[in-house]
């Protein structure tokens, strides 16, 4: 799906938020888990730390802190919220969707809610979703956010993945743009549902079931093919850079900040290097968070707005893989 910039009206980021949970799981602490170690961990992956939710706080618990925060700042009440995506693969229930459980826990009963299933891409989609919706005056303003209790679906046994995820939520408020002062300029989205078997949770679904039978085999966990996945994952996510970053009517050299996915530094490290962009104009969280899927950018995001990373009028380059496999992208103006 290719989207530009032909919109009835422009929409802007008008508000952005993140929670972390408190406990801290370090590389150090891992080592008495399961056969690994810190340098083994940091020099292929960049992590040094992660956080995970404590018993009883639930994806939705967190995503409604970060949606709370980014409502604050756009200045915007619960009551006034039109629309709320929420972007996860590991959700409450199967069934009603997290977003409603936000709506719930933020009082936003006049808003429509729903969930969007794209893995680590899922902010983007959440992003354009609602975009669309805005410049098309179906509503006014959307709260989006990315939120994941990977702990809640890690094979705590298995040191090639369970070193790699951890929790946490982002969100980020969508207005029209008043006098063309910030905007989304374009987003680009994709997926190739024939590598979907790279990266999933076998176990959980209709296709099967957790049962007596199966119950001890760990289906319900995250699986990963890592070594395919990386490459699709460089590829991919150049791809989808490139074609936001042409749409927008720019080149590399405008991208002030790019925020990529936040699943492993050399993907990273790959990533600006192909575009040609220096590490001081990539923003860069994994060593203190992991991979949190769909929360990763939308926490990078806020945390380059509060700690003045990003300025206005500087361009913003986000941008996604996941699993299924999806990618995303989209270029902002700030």
């Amino acid at each position: 799906m290719n989207s530009g910039t032909c919109f009835l009206r422009p929409v802007r980021i008008a508000g952005t938020g993140s929670y972390l949970p408190e406990k801290v799981l370090t590389n150090h602490e891992l080592e008495a888990m399961v056969e690994t170690s810190d340098e083994w961990i940091a020099s292929r992956t960049g992590i040094r730390e992660r956080r995970i939710a404590a018993d009883g706080e639930l994806t939705s618990h967190m995503a409604a802190q970060a949606a709370r925060r980014a409502l604050e700042q756009a200045g915007v009440a619960p009551a006034d919220v039109d629309l709320i995506i929420v972007a996860t693969i590991t959700p409450d229930t199967l069934t009603p969707a997290t977003a409603c459980y936000v709506q719930q826990h933020l009082g936003a009963l006049n808003s429509v809610a729903f969930d969007v299933s794209a893995a680590c891409s899922g902010f983007l989609y959440a992003l354009e979703i609602a975009r669309h919706s805005i410049a098309a005056g179906a509503f006014r303003n959307a709260v989006i956010i990315g939120a994941e209790k990977l702990s809640a679906f890690v094979n705590w046994t298995d040191r090639n993945t369970c070193v790699l995820f951890g929790d946490g939520a982002g969100a980020a408020v969508l207005l029209p743009s008043e006098n063309g002062h910030g905007r989304i300029l374009s987003s680009h989205l994709g997926t190739d549902g024939a590598q979907a078997e790279l990266l999933n949770i076998p176990g959980g679904g209709a296709a099967c079931p957790i049962t007596l039978e199966n119950v001890d085999q760990r289906l319900a966990t995250l699986a990963m093919q890592g070594r395919e996945v990386f490459k699709h994952a460089v590829n991919a996510m150049r791809r989808a850079a490139e074609t936001a970053i042409e749409k927008a009517g720019l080149t590399t050299g405008d991208i002030d900040l790019v925020i990529p996915h936040q699943a492993n530094l050399r993907i990273i490290d790959a990533i600006a290097e192909r575009l040609e962009v220096g590490k001081d104009r990539v923003f860069v969280n994994l060593d203190k968070y992991g991979n949190t899927s769909a929360a990763a950018v939308a926490i990078a995001l806020d945390e380059a707005n509060r700690t003045g990373a990003v300025k206005t009028g500087d361009h913003i380059l986000l941008v996604a893989f996941g699993a299924g496999l999806t990618w995303a992208s989209a270029v902002i103006e700030w």
